[in-house]
Parts: structure tokens; C-alpha cells; sequence
């Protein structure tokens, strides 16, 4: 190396600063090396599966809206279905999604007064509370997500049905309207 009084650096100077010169780029091309070969091992390794959104849509069968003076066909969607205590009470629970086209009817065991809750369900809904004949008696439009406020039917619901909130209005679905549905076998 040059020093204060000598500027030249001599033969053994300039090996000296060689070899560290080499060190350097020998330790520099290990750790670009070592970090290549980690990203390698990263990209290789499976990948956990994605985790569904939520309990996913079952079609159980088709159910359709009709107007309640003309009788003309209003929407169809495809149902899943839930008849007993558990299925009636997870419900819509967790799902983060629902498309215009699907929804979920309940069957009650008999004509009552009805009503709903919107605890763990995380989209709004709308809740159409219809009775024996099946008529619609009234519709609880874009349930709040995420609530214990009761959304209950006007008179003796023997069947409810959700779908997502907003889904009423679109379609000019109302009180006095008619479904009819088809359960799969």
C-alpha cells in the first residue's frame, strides 16, 4: 500500500491489495450464490392450499320469484337448502360472497312468526319471509352484516329465503309476489 512518505505502492503492496481485492469478490459471489440458491429452494417448495372462502354454495335445487298479480316469471336462482335446527341456524354464516343468482331457502317445521339474525354472516342480505301459500309476507332489505338486530317476518312464515342484499329491489321482487321451488333429488 502507498504510505505518507511513499506514494508507490511496491510488489508486495500490490499483491497484498490483490488478494483482498479477491477475498472480497470470492465472499461477494458465495452470498450472491447462497442467495440465489435460497430463493431456488423457496420457489420449489409446494405451496400450502388456498384456503376457500368460506363455506361454499351447494345447489340442492332451483326456485323461482313470480309477480303476484300477473303471475309472469320474475328471477330464478339456484338453492341450497336447510331444513333442520343446525342448517337453519349456520345459515349464511361465514360466507364472503353470494352471487345474484343463488341464495338459500328455509323450510320451517310450521307456520310461525319468524326471525332472523345476521351474527357471523359477513355480506348483506336480503331476507324474504314467505307463507304457507307461498306468498311473500315481507322483505327485510340489505340486512346489516354482522348484527344481532332482529329481522323478523310480518305474520306466520312457513319459508325464508336469502339472498344477497340489494338482490330485491334489482329485480322488482316484492310483498305479494310468489315463489315456487324445486328441490333435487
Amino acid at each position: 500500500m502507498p504510505t505518507r512518505n511513499n506514494p508507490i505502492p511496491n510488489r508486495a503492496q500490490r499483491r497484498q491489495a490483490e488478494k483482498q481485492r479477491r477475498r472480497r469478490l470470492a465472499l461477494l459471489l458465495a452470498a450472491l450464490a447462497i442467495s440465489i440458491l435460497i430463493g431456488l429452494i423457496f420457489i420449489a417448495m409446494p405451496r400450502p392450499p388456498e384456503v376457500p372462502s368460506g363455506p361454499t354454495f351447494t345447489k340442492q335445487g332451483e326456485l323461482q320469484f313470480f309477480d303476484g298479480t300477473s303471475g309472469s316469471l320474475i328471477k330464478t336462482i339456484d338453492i341450497e337448502v336447510k331444513q333442520d335446527d343446525y342448517g337453519r341456524t349456520q345459515g349464511m354464516m361465514w360466507r364472503k360472497a353470494m352471487d345474484d343468482s343463488q341464495g338459500m331457502l328455509f323450510i320451517m317445521e310450521r307456520p310461525e312468526p319468524q326471525s332472523f339474525w345476521m351474527l357471523n354472516t359477513l355480506i348483506s342480505l336480503d331476507i324474504i319471509f314467505v307463507d304457507e301459500h307461498f306468498r311473500i309476507l315481507n322483505i327485510r332489505e340489505k340486512a346489516p352484516p354482522e348484527t344481532l338486530d332482529p329481522q323478523p317476518s310480518n305474520g306466520d312464515a312457513l319459508y325464508v329465503v336469502e339472498v344477497v342484499g340489494g338482490f330485491s329491489q334489482k329485480y322488482g321482487v316484492k310483498s305479494g309476489d310468489k315463489i315456487r321451488f324445486e328441490l333435487e333429488q
